[in-house]
């Protein structure tokens, strides 16, 4: 018995009951897939992949409350060696270069056939990425062309800030507490944790790693 293959560890994270039951089909009709748990949201993913190490976690981008992609780079921190596959209805090519922006290892369509599903699983458990075929060519094409900071725009630049968000993301670059930014801008501590939740919910970016690497990309940091 120790010498067979151990089957993958998937988690499925999707607020459709149906896709979920869907995924967990289309996996448990090969052995060489265990779906270890499910989850309706982003923060049920941030628990579940915490309590159940799972190897692939498959994301569903769209959910109520909050973007799959808020939930990536916490997915990311707790459970160990975990590669996230993000599942979506959306063909553009944003998406897909979010995803990557955030730590995602993959991108499927949902209408793509079982066997893509198995075969992207397989492919981020080995360690390599997997994108739908059309889209990987879109995302190539952006690449070679030097529009990919571009197409990304819309979600990740700074001017959907306001000036007093902008301020407050320099000052969590730089490693300061919610404290330590209201005394220095003069607010208090509630304060700076609402403009710290609107930017981060206005720019789909998570942790403080995802901030601070922002903050370098887009200038802001002397």
């Amino acid at each position: 018995m120790s010498g067979e293959p151990q089957s993958i560890r998937v988690l499925v994270v999707d607020d459709h009951a149906v896709v979920r039951e869907g995924i967990r089909h289309v996996l448990s009709d090969d052995a060489g897939f265990s779906v270890v748990g499910e989850a309706q949201s982003g923060a049920e993913a941030i628990v579940s992949a915490a309590e159940l190490q799972p190897n692939v976690v498959v994301l569903d981008i769209s959910m109520p409350g909050g973007s799959g992609l808020h939930a990536v780079g916490e997915i990311l921190e707790r459970a160990s060696g975990v590669r996230v596959l993000m599942l979506s209805v959306h063909e553009d090519v944003e998406y897909v270069l979010e995803s990557v922006r955030v730590g995602a290892h993959g991108y499927l369509r949902k209408d793509s056939t079982p066997a893509e599903l198995r075969e992207a699983v397989r492919a981020l458990h080995s360690g390599r990425t997997y994108y739908s075929p059309d889209l990987a060519l879109q995302m190539a094409e952006a690449l070679r062309t030097g529009n990919e900071t571009k197409v990304a725009a819309p979600a990740l630049a700074t001017d959907v800030l306001t000036s007093r968000e902008r301020e407050i993301l320099v000052h969590i670059a730089q490693g300061k507490t919610n404290k330590e930014i209201g005394a220095e801008l003069g607010i208090s501590a509630r304060t700076v944790e609402a403009h710290r939740d609107s930017l981060m919910r206005k720019i789909g970016i998570r942790t403080v790693a995802g901030l601070t690497r922002l903050a370098l990309e887009q200038g802001l940091l002397k």
